[in-house]
C-alpha cells in the first residue's frame, strides 16, 4: 500500500480538490497534515518541498508531486495510478 502525505490549510480549494481525488484512489493510505496554523508543520513541509510554500503539497512515498495542479495534470496525462502503484 503507498503513503501519500498531503500538506493542507483550512478553507484551501486546491487541499478539497485533491483531498476528493486521492479519496477516490484504491490501496493508498493517506495521511492529511494540516500545517495552516503550525509553524513547525509548515518549515517542515517547506524544506520537504524543496521550497514549495502553496498549499497543498503532495507526496507520494518520499516523491514530492507539487500542489493540486501537478496532480491533477499527473492525473489527466495518466501517470498518477502508475506513480502510486509504484509507490513513488
Amino acid at each position: 500500500m503507498t503513503k501519500v502525505t498531503i500538506y493542507t490549510r483550512a478553507l484551501c480549494p486546491y487541499c478539497v480538490r485533491a483531498l476528493s481525488l486521492l479519496k477516490k484512489k484504491a490501496n493508498i493510505k493517506l495521511e492529511e497534515i494540516g500545517a495552516g496554523f503550525s509553524p513547525k508543520k509548515r518549515a517542515e513541509m517547506i524544506k520537504r518541498a524543496n521550497g514549495g510554500y502553496t498549499y497543498p503539497q503532495i507526496f507520494v512515498g518520499d516523491t514530492h508531486i507539487g500542489g493540486c495542479d501537478e496532480m491533477m495534470a499527473l492525473e489527466r496525462a495518466g501517470k498518477l495510478d502508475p506513480l502510486l502503484a509504484n509507490g513513488g
